[in-house]
């Protein structure tokens, strides 16, 4: 039974350990599609790349585990029933349960690991991402000057030139735009040619030649309506530029661990309690200022709380006289009443959506674990069914029961987070709907039933009507 066990192990390490990277590649390939713009431009090192592929490949975890744990596991039983293994074994009196026994406790490890880093490493792969990434769209591009194009990533200068010389650093027909005083485009500055040369890694040398400044005077002439403006001729200027601005400044981490991506289990229950507590405080403000308002109304109209009372029957109580300072009392009374009850509603409704997001994030550090389980137990019966190995039909297999896992996760979850559904609800939802098919394929499995071959659905029907048809012949 140990060879048949090291056997399973060894035909199943091989399909999820290759099945596992490739979908995590795919999965940062589609990360990196989505970020490219904010990536493009920005003169990045390559070490700062791929430390940012390394945390966003750990965040991926999460999707791209529970579709390798169901690949693996029909190609491996599926392998197994194409070269008929199974049914070698079966016939040996070895149960398929008995087969799965060593990937049951492989898929149960994977999930207790997968709890554990959902807990423990994923928080500080998101706030070390998300930091990172902060930074990474923060920081501003790299000098690109394009010849016939004004280039306006410098503060308070806008820069144009006709041609740029081979060496890229010897630039010609050079038109620039002083905004240093910010008083708009009064001060213009041409040359026939420049050199473009840093100092050391801050500072960025501009040297013009052969050109003129043009700055406007701020004495305008109002009544000859005039512009005057100084021009003054070089031989040659030198701007200096800091450079400061365009390197990637990292920012505290601390900033960002409020996020509740980005806390631990631990964590997370401390701030849903905090969080608890204000939105508690928040209803129970809300209920004493409407009775203190009540109370400040009826001390203003010298009236007391009548209850509900018809319109007419409540100001014949009262003195003619005070009928209008009474009605235009409770109107500006509803009014303020009205306008305090929409913001204190949104205000709830808001709180309300933030503690469903801490809620969401507990229930991911388990739903994450328990559907690497039930799509093992969906993939290896559908692999012992089918009896097709190899990346064809187990991968669409796989893509399908993957698609509905998945939509059915977002779907829960935005209802959760929208406040449509419970929490419980919205983030259980994929595994509620999956755990009935992964024991129904189970059963199917252990018990030899032939759920792909439709033949065996339409000769229950056919008997039924071959007995109708005997019935009907005999009358």
């Amino acid at each position: 039974m140990k060879k048949l066990h090291k056997l399973v192990i060894s035909s199943y390490i091989g399909p999820f350990v290759m099945t596992f990277f490739i979908s995590l590649f795919i999965l940062l390939m589609q990360f990196l599609w989505k970020y490219i713009d904010d990536l493009v431009g920005k003169g990045l090192e390559w070490l700062v790349i791929g430390e940012l592929m390394f945390y966003a490949s750990a965040s991926l975890v999460a999707l791209a585990l529970p579709l390798s744990i169901l690949i693996s596991s029909i190609m491996t039983m599926g392998s197994m029933g194409e070269h008929y293994e199974l049914v070698s074994l079966r016939a040996s009196g070895i149960s398929l349960r008995r087969v799965m026994y060593p990937l049951i406790i492989f898929s149960l490890l994977t999930s207790i690991l997968a709890f554990y880093f959902s807990n423990n490493l994923l928080p500080i792969a998101n706030l070390k991402m998300g930091t990172l990434l902060y930074d990474i769209r923060h920081k501003k591009p790299t000098m690109d000057l394009r010849p016939g194009i004004f280039y306006k990533g410098l503060d308070n200068y806008a820069i144009r030139v006709g041609s740029k010389g081979d060496d890229e650093i010897s630039l010609y027909d050079l038109m620039i735009y002083d905004h240093t005083e910010n008083k708009g485009n009064n001060k213009v500055i041409l040359a026939d040619s420049g050199r473009m040369e840093f100092e050391g890694d801050r500072y960025l040398l501009l040297t013009l030649f052969s050109g003129n400044s043009y700055e406007q005077q701020d004495n305008r002439s109002r009544e000859e309506k005039t512009y005057p403006h100084m021009r003054s001729e070089f031989q040659k200027e030198v701007i200096r530029f800091d450079m400061s601005e365009f390197g990637l400044s990292r920012s505290n981490e601390e900033i960002f661990k409020d996020n509740y991506k980005m806390q631990s289990l631990g964590q997370l229950s401390t701030n849903i309690d905090t969080l608890k507590l204000n939105l508690e405080e928040r209803k129970v403000n809300y209920y004493e200022n409407l009775k203190r308002n009540f109370i400040h109304l009826n001390k203003d109209t010298g009236s007391t709380f009548l209850g509900l009372k018809p319109y007419d029957s409540a100001l014949s109580l009262f003195e003619h006289p005070q009928h209008a300072r009474i009605v235009e009392a409770a109107l500006n009374m509803a009014r303020s009443t009205r306008s305090y009850t929409q913001s204190a509603r949104d205000d709830v409704k808001a709180r309300t959506t933030r503690l469903n997001r801490y809620w969401i994030e507990v229930h991911r550090k388990f739903t994450l674990s328990i559907a690497c389980l039930i799509l093992f137990f969906i993939g290896a019966p559908l692999g012992a069914i089918i009896r097709k190995g190899g990346l064809g039909l187990p991968t669409v297999f796989a893509i399908i029961f993957f698609l509905i896992y998945y939509l059915l996760s977002i779907t829960g979850e935005k209802f959760a987070k929208e406040g449509l559904w419970t929490v419980f609800e919205g983030m259980w939802l994929s595994s509620m709907v999956l755990l009935p098919v992964g024991l129904f394929l189970t059963y199917k499995a252990t018990t030899d039933s032939k759920i792909f071959e439709w033949e065996s659905y339409f000769k229950p029907i056919a008997r039924v009507i071959k007995v109708i048809a005997t019935k009907m012949s005999g009358k």
